[in-house]
């Protein structure tokens, strides 16, 4: 019996959407059977919106799974290969069903972290996006999104972001032009 049923009891698909799981947090919550149900799903929500930044421009690069990896590691208090293997499931996820499951994970994970884990996630974002030493516009325009559905107001976004203000690409740009 997986820690899901064990949890919200055996019932169909629609059934634990309707609880709030999505098919994503499912699988990637049964992969972390020795933790607390509730760890288990915010873990698993908060790797897979890491990953939809990281897969924003279609691409995850080696430094955006590495920055994942550790954030997961560090904020999750999960073993290394915990840690990496729920990354691989978050990136694999994202790639397979992100455009149908972004909204649905981020809302989960809206409801499950207080506002303080939610602020967490919007700096660790922007930590991913970094990793490779930009923020691409594509990759902000993600971050944008997500925060609105964590429910900060665009000021609040503003105010995290002037935080990476040099490695924005749209900014990196600009100056080149001034600097011509």
């Amino acid at each position: 019996m997986s820690i899901l049923e064990k949890l919200f009891g055996s019932k169909s698909s629609a059934a634990a959407e309707e609880a709030g799981d999505t098919e994503t947090v499912r699988r990637i919550v049964g992969r972390l059977e020795s933790l607390e149900p509730e760890q288990a799903r915010f873990i698993a929500a908060f790797a897979y919106i890491l990953g939809r930044v990281a897969h924003a421009d279609r691409h995850i690069s080696e430094q955006e799974t590495l920055a994942m990896e550790e954030i997961v590691l560090q904020l999750g208090h999960l073993p290394e290969d915990q840690a990496i293997l729920v990354v691989q499931i978050a990136k694999s996820q994202n790639q397979l069903f992100g455009g149908t499951e972004n909204f649905l994970v981020t809302r989960e994970f809206r409801d499950l972290a207080s506002r303080e884990q939610r602020q967490e996630l919007l700096d660790c974002l922007f930590a991913v996006s970094v990793a490779d030493d930009s923020i691409s516009t594509v990759e902000e325009n993600q971050i944008r999104q997500i925060s609105s559905e964590l429910g900060f107001t665009h000021g609040e976004y503003v105010a995290k972001r002037g935080k990476y203000s040099d490695k924005r690409e749209v900014m990196r740009s600009f100056r080149k032009s001034r600097e011509k």
